[in-house]
């Protein structure tokens, strides 16, 4: 149908505007109308879902029988399957008599399920046999009953990622949608923007006897930027608000800035765009940008360290490398982020073959620097050889009795099996 076979249709229900996505979901609604198809029309908040299964009812063969409209999120989970299918006396706590539920009552008419997405996934299981075959259940009984209901469903929750958490079924969510009736946000529908909020200033001021508002040129903009999360009824509320509070009949963009209606096109265009550059080519400046932050940080420990151990030596003067024993590992080895999943003992028996130098038994004669250099280079490369040879000796004296090696070097016979196993120490 095209805009103008629409017209009437549009002034029936009091739907304003002409967008194209408004169109097409009155033109799908009209379509499937005569049919006994199910409907899922999905849509933000406030962007006026109830009304498109009115129209689909008041235009099929359904017309003149009942129609129910049900809101799912705001029946509780503990009562909603004794609403949806009814139940027998004494079924439960407080079922003093039998009940019939919606679709036994709506027998030949159109039920519409607002916020089907917040079923429970046991009432799911129920409304899915229902579409499938058109029989239920009464709660408290073993009757199969009949019900010939046209069903019309609507939800503002994204369904694909409902389906993907678990909480709501893959094969109810096709079966709903055999007809998909998308509803446009109001952010999406230009010009309509402008008429919705000229209507519901002439109908305030019918309503109150006032004065209707009206938008400037700067005002209109404004509201035409706005990417109005709340939808059809977050604007009908900002007009309500603004024809009787606001002093001013002639609303411009300061009026509307003092109202939170701000100016942010940018916003609404700069999430599609950063899409459409993420699909075409995908960015390693932040892996690039961290990896280079951590070699920063390491070369700046490694500094560090040559630093201690060059004071070290020269507080020292003459020491014989066989009686340095342990060296407490510095607290720059315990802040990286990229640590091992072990933690490095709290000290580290250093072995001296691993440190090669021409005056080994008095190195006083070597300078200072290419000490402590010859003595860090090697140590953040050595560090776990060093723990496993530690691992490697205390067994070897404890003929690898697990418990008495644990005990000499102070850690628990699990830790001490992770290590063996991790370094491959098990005894042949």
């Amino acid at each position: 149908m095209n805009s103008r076979e629409l017209q009437p249709i549009k002034q029936r229900y009091g739907i304003i505007g002409n967008a194209e996505g408004l169109n097409r979901a009155l033109d799908i609604a009209i379509q499937v109308a005569n049919t006994d198809l199910s409907v899922l029309i999905e849509g933000e908040n406030g962007v006026g879902k109830e009304v498109f299964p009115r129209i689909i009812h008041d235009h099929s063969t359904r017309k003149h029988q009942k129609y129910f409209a049900i809101n799912c999120g705001s029946i509780p989970s503990g009562t909603i399957e004794s609403e949806l299918f009814g139940h027998m006396k004494g079924a439960f706590t407080g079922a003093v008599s039998d009940h019939a539920g919606y679709f036994e009552t709506a027998d030949k008419g159109t039920l519409f399920l607002d916020e089907v997405g917040e079923l429970p996934l046991e009432v799911q299981v129920k409304l899915l046999r229902v579409l499938e075959t058109g029989e239920f259940i009464r709660m408290g009984s073993n009757e199969v009953r009949k019900t010939d209901v046209r069903i019309v469903a609507a939800t503002n929750v994204k369904m694909q990622k409902a389906i993907k958490e678990g909480k709501f079924r893959e094969d109810l969510y096709y079966r709903l949608a055999t007809i998909p009736i998308q509803i446009p946000p109001l952010r999406e529908r230009g010009e309509d923007i402008v008429l919705l909020f000229r209507k519901f200033a002439s109908e305030l001021a019918e309503k109150y006897r006032i004065q209707p508002i009206v938008l400037t040129e700067d005002g209109k903009q404004l509201v035409l930027s706005y990417k109005w999360p709340g939808n059809v009824r977050q604007l009908r509320n900002i007009v309500e608000n603004l024809s009787i509070t606001s002093r001013e009949r002639e609303i411009n963009a300061q009026i509307l800035l003092e109202h939170n209606i701000t100016d942010d096109s940018s916003l609404t265009r700069l999430p599609a765009l950063i899409q459409t550059e993420e699909k075409s080519k995908h960015s390693y400046a932040n892996e690039r940008e961290m990896l280079i932050s951590q070699l920063l940080q390491l070369s700046k420990d490694i500094s560090d360290l040559k630093s201690l151990v060059n004071n070290l030596v020269e507080e020292r003067g003459k020491v014989n490398l066989h009686d340095v024993g342990t060296l407490k590992t510095p607290s720059v080895f315990n802040n990286y982020d990229y640590a091992p999943s072990h933690p490095f003992p709290d000290s580290v028996q250093l072995n001296p073959s691993h440190i090669t130098s021409p005056h080994q038994q008095d190195y006083s004669h070597q300078n200072n620097e290419e000490l402590a250099s010859e003595y860090v280079d090697k140590m953040p490369l050595t560090i776990e050889e060093q723990y496993k040879q530690r691992l490697m000796e205390s067994l070897s004296r404890n003929n690898y009795n697990r418990k008495k090696a644990a005990q000499e070097l102070g850690i628990s016979e699990r830790t001490l099996y992770r290590k063996i196993r991790k370094f491959g120490l098990e005894e042949s």
